[in-house]
């Protein structure tokens, strides 16, 4: 029962961002563009030199952050992080939004937290049909590319300092 309402609202929200069954012919970073929800991300990825890797074979599960979700960051923080002698700060922060393999929304019930490629783990909540990475809400699963999946998150998630 839990498992159905959890496959309920990832369609709900699938079809809600209005992506088309084609966006697995494309990998995750023009999956991510022609959504036109990821224009902040995309930007971030560029300047941290990192469209190359989410280009490659994977597979990636990213839990990518709406342009909204970065807007409710400190005002200056993503113009800050964008400085060239800020990348190593912009790269942990992004590869803190992957993980490594292909994790559909289904193969989270149960887990607790999951690596990123950056080496932290994130967390994983789930209650009922809603789940939730840190203090990100998911609110569209299962986004199919090429070379992996995209979960959309309201937030964008730090990594713990080291």
């Amino acid at each position: 029962m839990r498992m159905n309402r959890v496959l309920a609202a990832a369609v709900a929200a699938i079809a809600a961002v209005g992506f088309q069954a084609q966006a697995a012919e494309k990998d995750i970073v023009d999956t991510a563009v022609e959504a036109g929800q990821f224009r902040t991300l995309a930007t971030a990825l560029d300047a941290a030199g990192l469209v190359s890797t989410l280009k490659e074979p994977g597979p990636f599960t990213v839990f990518a952050p709406t342009d909204a979700a970065f807007a409710k960051l400190p005002a200056g923080t993503v113009e800050d992080l964008l400085k060239p002698e800020n990348k190593e700060q912009l790269i942990d922060i992004l590869t803190y939004h992957v993980i490594r393999g292909k994790v559909m929304a289904a193969d989270v019930v149960g887990v607790d937290e999951a690596k990123a490629v950056n080496g932290k783990m994130i967390d994983v909540e789930v209650e009922g049909s809603s789940v939730k990475v840190n203090d990100a809400n998911v609110t569209g699963t299962d986004i199919a590319a090429s070379n992996g999946v995209i979960h959309v998150i309201d937030r964008v998630i730090l990594p713990p300092k080291r």
